[in-house]
């Protein structure tokens, strides 16, 4: 069974950080693509940022420079670092992973920021 387990999300204020990981069992976690997704209120579900590996990361313009993806192999373990967060960064975050025959999402970690 494929699980992918969302945490960290909570409420902070503008300017502040939060760390999410995705915890991830039953599936080979190294053949996997990782991403972080997010969904605000009243919008589509974006791709907020990407990792293959290290040196293979991806992220949406909005966040380039504030937020770090990274994932531990060993821990089958993917984290989303995100600093200096903004209001307009509040919504749902959900883990996926991407593989040549199938796709899986968490449930998702809710993010506020207040301003």
């Amino acid at each position: 069974q494929v699980q992918l387990v969302e945490s960290g999300g909570g409420l902070v204020q503008a300017g502040g950080s939060l760390r999410l990981s995705c915890a991830a069992s039953g599936i080979n976690f190294n053949a996997y693509t990782m991403g972080w997704y997010r969904q605000a209120p009243g919008k589509q579900r974006e791709l907020v940022a990407r990792i293959v590996s290290t040196s293979k990361t991806y992220y949406t313009d909005s966040v380039k420079g504030r937020f770090t993806i990274s994932r531990d192999n060993a821990e089958n373990t993917m984290y989303l670092q995100m600093n200096r967060l903004e209001p307009e960064d509040t919504a749902i975050y959900y883990c996926h992973a991407h593989g040549t025959w199938s796709d899986y999402w968490g449930q998702g970690t809710q993010v506020t920021v207040s301003s």
